[in-house]
């Protein structure tokens, strides 16, 4: 970790100026950390480049957004740099929303926790993760690794490891969780089926 990214990291101040009374919270958006970015970003002559890359794992469609810091430029163009990424679903059929605004509202989204994470941003429970609007959502069961084991040993035994695709792979591993899991297993079945 270099001098650069440790002082942009500890003078990074940025407050929850935002406010949904439908769900009584504040939040920071995406454009609060940018605006208090950009003042310690040309201090300590860096620059940040976002970046989304738009993915599928089966039937889930997501945005995973890059932050990339950069600094320490040379001559030659080359200079240091560290990425962090975050991803976000996409509900295209989100409703009181078009397309592009449900597109938009992921990227900005991934791109508020990819820069969260890149500078360290306070990791307390943020409003946008545990609202849920008066509704009481249980939380995903999670996989242990004698869970994933047992997953892998069933769907080789089925043959259906050859049809996970890398993707599908890397998700369940981060993931661990198991309706993930049934929707590669049912993708992987359907490949296999030649569907």
């Amino acid at each position: 970790m270099t001098n650069v990214l440790m002082e942009i990291q500890s003078q990074l101040k940025v407050h929850k100026g935002q406010r949904n009374n439908f769900g009584k919270y504040n939040y920071r958006s995406c454009e609060d950390i940018l605006e208090a970015l950009k003042p310690l970003l040309k201090a300590n002559n860096a620059n940040l480049v976002l970046d989304d890359e738009i993915k599928q794992v089966g039937d889930l469609v997501f945005v995973e957004a890059s932050a990339t810091l950069k600094w320490g430029f040379a001559t030659d163009g080359t200079a240091s740099a560290v990425t962090v990424k975050a991803q976000a679903g996409i509900d295209a059929n989100r409703k009181g929303m078009d397309i592009a605004q449900s597109f938009g509202s992921s990227s900005s989204y991934a791109r508020k926790y990819a820069l969260a994470g890149l500078f360290l941003l306070d990791d307390t429970k943020d409003a946008d993760a545990t609202n849920t609007h008066g509704k009481s959502a249980p939380e995903p069961a999670r996989m242990t690794n004698d869970d994933l084991k047992q997953f892998m040993e069933v769907m080789t035994s089925d043959g259906l490891f050859d049809f996970v695709t890398e993707e599908e792979k890397d998700a369940l591993k981060h993931a661990r969780d198991f309706d993930l899991a049934k929707k590669i297993k049912d993708n992987a079945a359907k490949r296999k089926d030649g569907k």
